[in-house]
């Protein structure tokens, strides 16, 4: 038990030193290429719940300014505009958790995330950054799978689900209840279900914060 509860201390102490260190470095280009993907991850989750909402998917976009934008057709719009920011976290949280899973190894996982990038840029993105980026990121990531120890993948899909995690709560925060104004997500769910963009937002975080706490003590109770 003295020796769970040392792993449960450092498993903290580690989610404090980390989520400390990338609140320092969020506007340096070390985090840059992290939230390139979580942008990636927020993108893919509209076009994941268009598709499982009988629309179809024409293209997604990714830009330098950490922007981004599904096309479609079709789905069920109060779905798939709240698929953005919830689903990129949903994708996290998968990504810590799978990190942790002993039935597939770390370096699997990661190789199989990087292959997904892969195909998803060649498949759906059709802008030059967003293509450029895809390709290296995807491509990083499989040879990273390839030549990483065991323990160093795994802290690589934690790094990338944790960022997500935390990217989506931020960016809620930032583009919907300080700055309502924008055309977001939640401003077109607004104008289509006449709910002010605030609420939605608020929903939204709440929604966001639960699930990293249960991320994090799901993770706890695995120490």
């Amino acid at each position: 038990m003295k020796t769970r509860t040392k792993r449960q201390a450092a498993m903290v102490a580690g989610f404090v030193a980390y989520f400390a260190a990338l609140w320092y470095l969020w506007y340096t280009p070390v985090i840059y290429p992290l939230k390139i993907f979580v942008v990636l991850l927020h993108e893919v989750s509209h076009a994941l719940a268009l598709w499982v909402t009988g629309g179809e998917v024409a293209s997604i976009t990714l830009n330098a300014l950490q922007g981004g934008a599904t096309y479609g057709r079709g789905g069920i719009p109060l779905i798939t505009l709240s698929a953005g920011y919830l689903g990129s976290l949903g994708l996290g949280a998968l990504l810590v958790m799978g990190a942790q899973t002993r039935r597939v190894s770390p370096r699997v996982l990661l190789g199989v995330v990087g292959g997904v990038v892969l195909a998803l840029t060649l498949l759906f993105i059709r802008n030059a950054f967003g293509f450029g980026f895809g390709l290296l990121f995807g491509t990083g990531l499989v040879v990273a799978a390839r030549q990483l120890p065991v323990a160093w993948s795994k802290w690589t899909l934690v790094v990338l689900g944790l960022t997500s995690v935390l990217y989506a709560i931020l960016d809620i925060k930032s583009d919907i209840l300080d700055r309502p104004e924008l055309r977001s997500d939640a401003a077109m769910l607004a104008e289509l279900t006449g709910v002010p963009t605030q609420v939605w937002g608020v929903v939204w975080i709440t929604v966001a914060c639960v699930a990293a706490v249960a991320l994090v003590r799901w993770t706890l109770r695995r120490a």
